[in-house]
């Protein structure tokens, strides 16, 4: 007789299956930070969890933030960490830092993909024009080298995906005069989602997902509309830093990606659960008149 535990595997890919028919080529970004950088477990987890979803015939591109580890090395050089508004005031020294940090970051992470026997190559928006921010204020203040995305160049992207890699992009762009900006990473992997007319974008972050009360953690929203989404914004049910990354959501939707995804980074593998299995672990955002996500089994 088969043990049960072989069953119960079986079931798990046969459930994965209509997934991975259905998004099978399809663009998927994916904005890495929180916890899920800085954790090693966790870290090795979701870069497997990247190369899987590109070995079953998605085509990831992640997108990486890594601010904490910036404020660990602006600290160590004796610099003091200023924010305005939640933005980090960026100097030309704090830039120079900033960038440092990033691409140590990004070749960490290629590293860790090619070591499980996926080609990655990693970039930053610098490289071939791939964003061009102009300077970004906080309320009309000039917090130094921090860069809004004007355009976004999808080509390189392109070209690298049409050659089997997968992208890894750190979040730095260039004006026109060719200076260094530091972006939010939330920004970027939305700018990025939009241009490459990605099927999904998934936030993976601290938090389990959006809830319909910040203050009751079973009010979890498994599915949401843009209108929905919409409503819990206005209405104040969304608070602090989930605001600006639910009107990202939104206007990812608005742009072109079909869906996007709110997940807890904090527990292993919550790509695959969201993305594979009947009843995901975060929060779904969808357009208006899409039909349900989730299967019914």
């Amino acid at each position: 007789m088969v043990d049960k535990k072989f069953l119960e595997k079986a079931e798990v890919l046969i459930e994965a299956l209509p997934y991975i028919q259905r998004f099978n080529r399809k663009i998927i970004v994916i904005k890495y930070g929180g916890s899920a950088m800085v954790d090693e477990t966790l870290k090795q987890d979701v870069i497997a969890d990247c190369v899987l979803l590109k070995l079953v015939g998605f085509k990831p591109i992640i997108v990486h933030g890594g601010g904490k580890e910036i404020s660990r090395w602006v600290g160590k050089v004796g610099m003091e960490p200023k924010f305005v508004g939640g933005l980090r005031v960026t100097d030309a020294d704090t830039m120079e830092v900033a960038e440092m940090v990033l691409n140590k970051v990004n070749k960490e992470l290629v590293t860790m993909v090619q070591r499980l026997g996926v080609k990655a190559v990693g970039i930053s928006g610098k490289d071939g024009g791939l964003l061009t921010v102009d300077k970004k204020l906080s309320d009309g203040e000039d917090i130094g080298f921090v860069g809004e995305i004007r355009q976004v160049n999808p080509k390189v992207l392109l070209d690298l995906l049409d050659r089997d890699f997968l992208p890894i992009v750190c979040p730095i762009g260039l004006d026109d005069d060719f200076n260094t900006y530091n972006i939010n990473a939330d920004d970027a992997a939305c700018a990025i989602a939009r241009a490459m007319n990605a099927e999904k974008l998934a936030f993976l972050t601290d938090i389990e997902g959006v809830y319909r009360d910040a203050d009751d953690p079973s009010s979890l929203i498994s599915e949401l509309t843009v209108s929905e989404a919409g409503k819990l914004i206005a209405g104040g049910g969304i608070r602090g830093g989930m605001i600006p990354k639910l009107q990202s959501c939104v206007d990812a939707i608005a742009n072109g990606v079909n869906r996007v995804h709110i997940l807890d980074g904090r527990i292993s593998h919550c790509l695959l659960l969201e993305i594979f299995t009947n009843k995901g672990i975060g929060t779904a955002i969808l357009r208006d008149a899409e039909s349900k996500y989730y299967s019914e089994g």
